[in-house]
């Protein structure tokens, strides 16, 4: 309610009576009347002629005097001999030969009719707290009790209702029974109208971006209700602290007292906002200069997630490690494998984006690149010695220092054979020597040859090998159309099935097998296609240089033209698993 209305609002005036009377009939009592006609059932006046200690003796004006105990009196020590007083007639002449009144029921029948004249339903009267009692208070409005609920005494819980006994208080009345002669009021309605026009006033006071101190009233886990002595505000949990907060309790507690920033005000639904970070300046707005890229800074991991981990540079400015920035030669799958918790680190700026307050930091850049150690160590060329630590289909990967590994492609692992899979040429364990073929530090790949430890015997094979040399070997594979003959410095030359014999040969391996030594003539040398071409039956027929030049055209026209054109190591290996599986 507000003031003017306050001051608008009746008063009841006080009297000496305290309880209201126990065994009054209500329609009886307001029904008397108020003079002095000395008639039952009516208000008199009376005078005060004697004061003992269990109570007074009244003068109404009739031929004997009544008695009022001392308990029906409010300020029983104030009351003196002289004093007017009003009471209730009940009979005129009772056992003592005395009239019986009651000043009780007399301010009962006075306070009914005022408070249901002067006061209404909405109405403010003044009241005390008189006693507690089953789901509430009775208030005393001078003589006549009134409820009041527990739900209305106040806008909270109240801990402790015996400090409120015996108080005065201004209450609204809610309802009046006139038929069972109760009044319930509400001490709560009048504590709301009063804040919400504190609180309306207090909006209109109040300027965004000023400081407020309060208290903090409640905390949830998406922020604190602070009370700011008049309204409550919101302070959310990212307005909290520039850096990174799971919990307002990490900052806050229950009736700490703090200073905050209004960031905004909703008049309509009055509410507020604040801030408390807003206090000190944004520690990105600077962060670019402050940490410029390559630079090296410390801090503390506040959080590790499988992908990286959360390293604090300072409060409010956070950077992340990702786990590929944590080793150069290792390769890290969770990056509590590397950092726990609390952990200082040093680590190096990578990137700073300044937007979306985003900064990359690396753990392995505070040592160099050791790929780029090796590239200035190892020059293409350069021979190195490894262990076999690991194959795949394609190739195989060797050690060669630090955790670092370089691989051998299969195609770098013989000059004259086709190699399908490095399991025909290389084991794992086993230590090999190969040869620096390139070494790419941005990719992190070293590319190695072990051919390339060994001269390319195709690169001189005119000086190796001539038609018409007469050759001695051991069949390695053999296929459908031919048999695969292992020469010296690893050369494979081929005797088609065209030149197994003299006589027709219907299957390769009615006449090879594998590891037969066999002896032969070379009838074709291509240095282009890396291919030999041997004959059994030119050397039975005994040959010259025109048998040999035949056996070679035999061969060149027995070949499909795929055959002809194609790699001779394909054929071999492709012809090599169909027979083995025909074998099978």
């Amino acid at each position: 309610m507000s003031e003017e209305n306050k001051q608008d609002a009746p008063v009841v005036q006080k009297s000496y009576v305290v309880l209201p009377p126990e065994n009054l009939t209500m329609g009886d009592l307001l029904s008397g009347q108020t003079k002095n006609d000395f008639k039952p059932d009516t208000i008199v006046s009376g005078t005060i002629v004697e004061k003992r200690q269990d109570g007074a003796m009244v003068d109404i004006g009739s031929k004997a005097e009544g008695f009022i105990p001392y308990t029906e009196f409010k300020n029983w020590e104030e009351i003196n001999v002289g004093d007017q007083i009003d009471v209730y007639l009940e009979e005129l002449e009772n056992e003592q030969n005395q009239p019986s009144i009651s000043l009780q029921k007399a301010a009962f029948i006075q306070t009914w009719k005022k408070i249901t004249s002067d006061f209404g339903e909405g109405s403010v009267i003044r009241g005390k707290m008189k006693k507690k009692v089953k789901g509430g208070i009775l208030i005393d409005l001078d003589g006549v009790e009134a409820f009041l609920p527990g739900s209305q005494i106040d806008i909270g819980p109240v801990k402790n209702l015996d400090e409120l006994i015996d108080q005065e208080y201004d209450f609204k009345i809610l309802k009046i029974n006139q038929e069972r002669h109760n009044i319930v009021v509400s001490r709560r309605e009048l504590l709301e109208e009063s804040r919400k026009d504190m609180r309306a006033q207090f909006l209109k006071e109040m300027k965004v971006g000023e400081l407020r101190k309060g208290k903090v009233k409640n905390i949830t886990d998406f922020g604190a209700f602070i009370d700011l002595g008049g309204v409550d505000g919101l302070l959310h949990i990212t307005d909290m602290s520039w850096g990174r907060i799971t919990n307002p309790k990490e900052m806050l507690e229950v009736g700490q007292e703090i200073e905050v920033m209004v960031l905004d005000i909703d008049f309509a639904k009055e509410r507020v906002s604040l801030g408390l970070k807003q206090k000190s300046a944004n520690p990105w707005d600077d962060v670019e200069t402050k940490y410029p890229v390559g630079s090296t800074v410390k801090g503390h991991v506040v959080n590790i997630m499988p992908y990286g981990a959360f390293v604090e540079i300072e409060q409010g400015v956070e950077g992340l490690i990702h786990v590929s920035e944590m080793s150069w030669t290792k390769r890290i799958t969770k990056a509590s494998d590397v950092v726990s918790s609390g952990e200082e680190v040093e680590a190096v700026i990578l990137e700073v984006n300044k937007a979306d307050k985003k900064i990359s930091l690396g753990l392995r850049q505070k040592t160099r690149n050791p790929w780029e150690v090796l590239a200035e160590k190892y020059p293409p060329g350069s021979h190195i010695k490894g262990k076999v630590r690991n194959m795949t289909t394609y190739g195989a990967f060797v050690e060669i220092e630090n955790d670092i590994d370089g691989m051998i492609h299969v195609s770098d692992m013989s000059w004259t054979r086709k190699i399908n899979h490095p399991n025909e040429v290389l084991k794992v364990g086993e230590e090999v020597e190969a040869v620096i073929l390139d070494i790419d530090p941005n990719q992190q790949r070293i590319s190695l040859g072990l051919k390339q430890t060994e001269v390319d015997p195709w690169s001189n094979i005119e000086q190796i090998y001539k038609i018409g040399d007469v050759v001695k070997g051991k069949v390695t594979k053999v296929t459908a159309f031919g048999a695969f003959i292992e020469l010296s410095h690893k050369i494979d030359g081929l005797v088609h099935i065209s030149q197994i014999s003299r006589d027709h040969v219907e299957k390769v391996k009615d006449k090879l097998n594998l590891g037969d030594e066999i002896e032969a003539v070379v009838i074709k040398i291509d240095k282009d296609e890396r291919r030999i071409g041997l004959s059994i039956k030119a050397l039975e027929e005994g040959f010259n240089e025109e048998s040999i030049k035949a056996a070679g055209e035999e061969v060149s026209a027995a070949l499909k033209p795929g055959e002809a054109l194609g790699d001779m190591g394909t054929i071999f290996g492709n012809s090599l698993d169909n027979l083995d599986l025909k074998q099978d």
